[in-house]
Order: structure tokens, then C-alpha cells, then sequence
């Protein structure tokens, strides 16, 4: 009982460097957006000696956050509802239809996950500008492919863990295989669903690469791409720009924090089924 004890111990004082460790950066960052400019450099670890919202409140309109924040939430939700949607089917037509074909482009799918953004991202720009896609229709599609991989891969290894027999089941009763998949395979997804739905979310909310090729046009832009103006070539405006981060994470925090249990859930079987 000693010994357990003593594990115990270690265990929980290891779990509480770790956390410490993973929550530092947030400190500085909530601590340093209440300081002045000339504070953060002298000193980014000593607390502010007078707390202020300035900070906040000149980063919020520069950033004309209300409309930046409108254009994320509109890519990022558009974006996660097709790769969630595309996804899923793609996923349930792999897993029901074994063979060398299915095995083959699962393959391709999981494989495509090796493949770094920055070795495709001037041939696809290049394309995309082509076609005249270097817009928020476009980056939603950019976002389909890239994200696909992932979700397809999460998605298959649940199916494989669902019996067959409910599709034979519910086409008995007359079912189409349209019917089958969004009435009854689809519903019992729902934590490996909303583990894809936040992975994408956290992904594409955070995005500055893909956005700052894609979207060009003023007033369109994301909370990262906005997120530039704070820093010039000459000047960087540290105290803005951490206040500008803290009110853009908070809106993921907050969904990831009601989820957080069905991501945990959803990952753990997808990845062992």
C-alpha cells in the first residue's frame, strides 16, 4: 500500500511539471497582453504593475474583430462540414467494399498524410489561381483535400468496428444504401465525429499559411492572416498582438472544453478499432 502510495506521489508530481510546463506559454502570453509595450521588454515574466484591458480593447478594433471573426467562423465551419461530410461516406464505401481497389486508394488516403503542405503548395496555388479559386470557395476545397486524409483514416478504423448486419438489417427493411449510411451507420459516428470536427476546427481556425496564399482580397481576411498587421517590417507591436491571440483562442477553448471527453473517446476508438 506504501509502495502504491509512493507511485501515486510520483505519478501526480510529474503530471504537475508537465502541466506546468504546457501552461507556461499561456501565462506569458494573458500576462504580457496586460502590459505596455515597454513593460514586455523589460521584464516578460514579472506580472504588470497596473492591470489593464488597453490592450484589449485597441487589438479588438484594429483587428475589426467582429468581421474577422465572421470570416473565420464561416470558413472554418463550411470547411469541417464538407470534410466531415465527404469523409464519412468516403470511409463507409472503404470499409463495406473490401478488395485490392478500396485497399489501394485507403492506402493513397493515409499515405497522402506524409506529404508536407509546403512541397504542393505553388503547383496548387498556381492551379487554383487558374481556375479562379483563390477565394474562400477555394480555400474550402483546399481545406476538403488536405483534411480528408485524417478523417478518412479516423472514420475507417470506427466502421471497421460496426457490424455489417445493420446494413443488411436495414436493407431488408427497404433501405437504400444512401439510407443506411445517414440513418443508421452515421448516428453511431458521433464521437469519432466530433473528434474530426475539433481536430479540423483547431487546424483551419489557427491556419496562416493556406489563407495568406489563398485569400486576397480586403476585408476577407481570417483572425491569423489579421493577426500580421501587428507586425510591420519595422515595428512589432508585441502588447497588441498577444492581446489579439488571447481573444482568438478563447472561442476554441471554450468548444474544446464541452468536447472534450467525446474527443478523447472518439480518437481512442478510431485508432484502436
Amino acid at each position: 500500500m506504501g509502495r502504491k502510495k509512493k507511485q501515486t506521489y510520483i505519478v501526480g508530481t510529474i503530471g504537475i511539471i508537465l502541466a506546468l510546463i504546457w501552461i507556461s506559454p499561456f501565462y506569458l502570453m494573458i500576462v504580457n497582453s496586460l502590459k505596455t509595450k515597454r513593460e514586455i521588454f523589460t521584464n516578460t515574466l514579472k506580472l504588470p504593475e497596473k492591470f489593464t484591458l488597453d490592450n484589449y480593447v485597441e487589438a479588438f478594433a484594429q483587428l475589426d474583430f467582429f468581421k474577422t471573426l465572421f470570416n473565420s467562423i464561416l470558413i472554418t465551419v463550411v470547411a469541417v462540414v464538407v470534410i466531415i461530410t465527404f469523409s464519412s461516406m468516403a470511409a463507409y464505401a472503404l470499409s463495406r467494399r473490401k478488395g485490392k481497389i478500396s485497399s489501394l486508394i485507403f492506402f493513397l488516403f493515409v499515405a497522402a498524410m506524409l506529404i508536407p503542405f509546403q512541397s504542393v503548395m505553388i503547383p496548387l496555388v498556381s492551379i487554383f489561381g487558374k481556375m479562379e479559386l483563390l477565394n474562400r470557395f477555394g480555400i474550402i476545397l483546399m481545406y476538403l483535400g488536405f483534411g480528408s486524409s485524417l478523417s478518412i483514416f479516423l472514420y475507417h478504423g470506427t466502421l471497421s468496428g460496426i457490424s455489417k448486419s445493420l446494413d443488411e438489417a436495414a436493407t431488408i427493411d427497404g433501405a437504400n444504401r444512401f439510407q443506411v449510411f445517414w440513418y443508421i451507420i452515421f448516428p453511431m459516428l458521433k464521437p469519432i465525429t466530433v473528434t474530426v470536427a475539433i481536430l479540423n476546427i483547431i487546424w483551419i481556425w489557427n491556419d496562416y499559411l493556406l489563407p495568406s496564399l489563398v485569400i486576397n482580397k480586403e476585408g476577407m481576411e481570417t483572425i491569423p492572416l489579421k493577426m500580421f498587421f501587428f507586425f510591420g517590417e519595422y515595428t512589432k507591436q508585441w502588447h497588441l498582438a498577444l492581446a489579439g491571440l488571447t481573444i482568438a483562442i478563447i472561442p476554441v477553448i471554450i468548444v474544446y472544453f464541452f468536447l472534450q471527453k467525446q474527443i478523447i473517446k472518439g480518437i481512442s476508438e478510431g485508432s484502436v478499432k
